[in-house]
């Protein structure tokens, strides 16, 4: 059963804030290269999402999530570099209609596993099954042993350094340490022009504000409460008789989903894909965005994702030789200062002063609540 209310006060605020920035403010102020960029971040986005589900509120915390980033990010790129691969476009090559990297690495054909990425919609269905199945896997192996905790944690590191060790060592089939590139074309629309990075944009935001849903219902729901529990009791739980292993395989396989619609995404507003978006590293600085700020808060892990990157960025370009340790600083300050994150200082200081602001004075007579919310009257 639902709630009748899908946001409360502080969502619903949340909602309208985040929306009227990445809609309107954003896309009105920005130049297209910054506004790409933008677009760049929301792609860590969905990854935190994803993160809220299984850390914030299943406690299941996983270091391994640029793995099905870069599943998803791989599906798309697949099928983009194939495009690009056409015999007229490769006709230079010792073996025309193949990936360059493949050439290069002496590959006369096509592999098996490569030609069904010929389809966009089994590319769909790959960025969304593939990683999907992986956490599947993953997630029974570990959880119905009841694996928990920070061997899991350590797990998924493992996990994301053997596929960044496997894309890397099959150069022939992968692109190796460079991954793919030169990604051009979707269906014949060249997604390099402005205008394409623009639309690209949108469809992103779009789709993150369509898993923000999927996520918010998932709360809402029954399953939400048990993940929640989970995290606060998990013996209770189970000695409640839920299958706690169930529950927590869904909130992984879950999370693995956003994360590689995220990296989809990715492949196509960036147009490359390469193993560095794989690894321990990247997978750890996802865990970041989403404690900075705030793991069990949906917008929260969402802002985080946004200025995490920004301040990276910024960093990067003002302080070239320090940034690294400014963001380091910057990170510790923020979880130090703030607990639960950014969504924590917003729900703490900024919530409340604007309630006070549209509260309305109450009439005579009335005690200042209102029969049609539920309180009763004198």
């Amino acid at each position: 059963m639902i709630n009748s209310r899908f946001f409360n006060r502080s969502e619903l605020t949340g909602f309208i804030v985040l929306a009227a920035v990445l809609f309107v403010i954003l896309p009105l102020s920005l130049d297209v290269f910054r506004l790409n960029l933008v677009a760049k971040y929301l792609t860590y986005a969905f990854v935190a999402l994803g993160l809220v589900l299984c850390w914030g509120y299943g406690g299941i915390l996983s270091l391994g999530q640029g793995v099905f980033f870069g599943l998803g990010g791989y599906c798309m790129a697949m099928f983009l570099k194939l495009e690009a691969s056409s015999v007229e476009n490769t006709k230079i090559q010792s073996t025309p209609g193949i990936p360059d990297f493949m050439d290069w690495n002496q590959i006369t054909s096509l592999p098996l596993f490569w030609q069904p990425f010929h389809s966009l919609t089994f590319t769909i269905l790959a960025i969304i099954f593939v990683p999907g199945l992986f956490a599947l896997i993953i997630g029974t192996a570990m959880f119905k042993r009841r694996v928990g905790g920070t061997y899991f944690a350590i797990i998924t590191q493992a996990v994301a350094a053997i596929l960044t060790i496997l894309i890397v060592g099959q150069q022939g089939y992968t692109g190796g340490i460079n991954g793919m590139t030169d990604l051009r074309t979707l269906k014949g629309w060249d997604i390099r022009p402005d205008h394409a990075k623009i639309i690209l944009y949108f469809v992103e935001v779009v789709l993150l504000f369509t898993c923000i849903g999927i996520a918010q219902f998932i709360r809402l729901t029954k399953l939400g409460r048990i993940l929640v529990a989970m995290r606060e009791q998990e013996d209770r739980v189970r000695f409640s008789g839920y299958s706690v292993a169930n529950f927590k395989i869904f909130a992984f396989c879950m999370a693995a989903i956003f994360a590689a619609i995220g990296g989809a995404m990715f492949a196509l507003n960036v147009g490359f894909m390469s193993p560095s978006f794989v690894g321990i590293v990247p997978s750890i600085e996802m865990v970041i965005y989403t404690a900075v700020g705030g793991r069990t808060s949906i917008f929260g892990a969402i802002w985080g994702a946004i200025l995490v990157n920004f301040a990276k960025t910024s960093l990067s370009e003002s302080f070239p030789q320090l940034w690294l340790f400014s963001l380091g600083a910057l990170f510790i300050a923020v979880v130090l200062a703030f607990p639960n994150g950014l969504s924590g200082l917003w729900a703490d200081y900024v919530q409340p002063r604007i309630d006070r602001l549209f509260a309305r004075k109450p009439k005579s007579g009335w005690n200042g609540n209102s029969v049609a919310d539920g309180a009763p009257a004198e």
